[in-house]
């Protein structure tokens, strides 16, 4: 067994190396009929151009570098979504690579990236290592940093202030009455420690105590980690009023648990999540949760990307703030 070569292909073909690449690269500069048997060869043969080979060859390399910092969850999905809708379509190729919630490993994923000579890096996020910062800076094409908005962007940011989001939810919870307010989450990455933030200052705000109650487990967000963490919360002493759930995985976890306790949502305990995914509406009771507009971030990047490397657009330091809404439903109702 051997790699199949363009030599193979122009064998079969009875053509030159040099017209199959040509056929391959601008099918338009050959004949329509030499243009089939070079298809008609690369498909019997299964061929696969060499795409290292093409990128050392020419100045373009049409690969557009993505870092998010999970892939297991679905907070992500629609971002990507968008992010391979638009650019996909404009014909570019994405490398998707995950760092984990890692400095370290979004460092080294950026060092990779750029040695594969994308033409563009959108991150989410804007935490970085120095040295990051110093590459991205430095490598000379767009970068754009999401999710959450930056006092010092590299490029350009689009996101949110994910710390006046916490503090709205959690106003939320105040002004219906909860005093015993509880905030649970997984991992505390940068974004979760925003709404964390948000939260802990509303609450101050209020002259009400924060940091006594709060649930936090180093794990992946989800459900079953949800329940586990009002669980936690239960176990070490007076159930509270209401929780802020750092996203609604975590929520909806916490509501199943509530119910196999026998605690009623929202009569007993009201519980908010953070992202308003799509079961939020459809959970019962319906779960308040705070919208996070994650499609029209991966859109607005990918545009913003494309307008960069098909008419030389500049956004140095510019910041597009998508904002949030905060969506009231029955399981925080009194």
């Amino acid at each position: 067994m051997r790699r199949i070569t363009l030599d193979d292909v122009a064998n079969l073909a009875g053509v030159s190396p040099i017209t199959v690449s040509r056929a391959l690269r601008k099918p338009n500069a050959v004949s329509p009929a030499l243009r089939l048997r070079v298809d008609a060869a690369v498909k019997e043969l299964g061929y696969i151009p060499n795409i290292a080979a093409s990128r050392l060859a020419s100045s373009r390399t049409h690969a557009i570098g993505v870092i998010v910092p999970t892939l297991y969850n679905v907070i992500f999905a629609e971002y990507l979504f968008a992010l391979h809708d638009v650019l996909v379509a404009a014909g570019f190729q994405l490398i998707v690579v995950n760092s984990r919630y890692s400095e370290i490993e979004e460092e080294n994923a950026i060092k990779a990236l750029l040695g594969q000579r994308v033409e563009a890096i959108i991150i989410t996020g804007t935490h970085h290592t120095l040295l990051s910062r110093q590459l991205l800076a430095q490598a000379h094409l767009p970068v754009v940093e999401t999710f959450e908005l930056s006092a010092d962007p590299i490029d350009l940011n689009i996101g949110m202030s994910q710390e006046q989001a916490g503090q709205t939810a959690a106003r939320h919870l105040i002004e219906r009455g909860f005093r015993r307010i509880a905030f649970l989450t997984g991992n505390l990455d940068p974004r979760a420690q925003s709404r964390f933030d948000g939260y802990r200052l509303a609450m101050q705000q209020a002259d009400l105590p924060s940091l006594q109650i709060i649930a936090e487990k180093p794990r992946h967000s989800s459900v079953a980690l949800g329940s586990d963490l009002f669980a936690i919360t239960c176990d070490h002493g007076e159930i509270p009023e209401a929780i802020f759930c750092t996203d609604d995985n975590l929520a909806l976890g916490a509501m199943q648990e509530c119910r196999k306790r026998g605690i009623r949502v929202p009569d007993d305990i009201a519980i908010m999540g953070f992202h308003d995914l799509e079961f939020a509406a459809c959970a019962a009771p319906s779960l308040s949760s705070v919208v996070t507009r994650r499609f029209e971030t991966g859109k607005l990047a990918a545009e913003k990307v494309l307008a960069a490397l098909t008419s030389s657009a500049v956004f140095k330091g510019e910041q597009i703030d998508l904002g949030y809404a905060l969506i009231p439903r029955e399981s925080t109702a009194i």
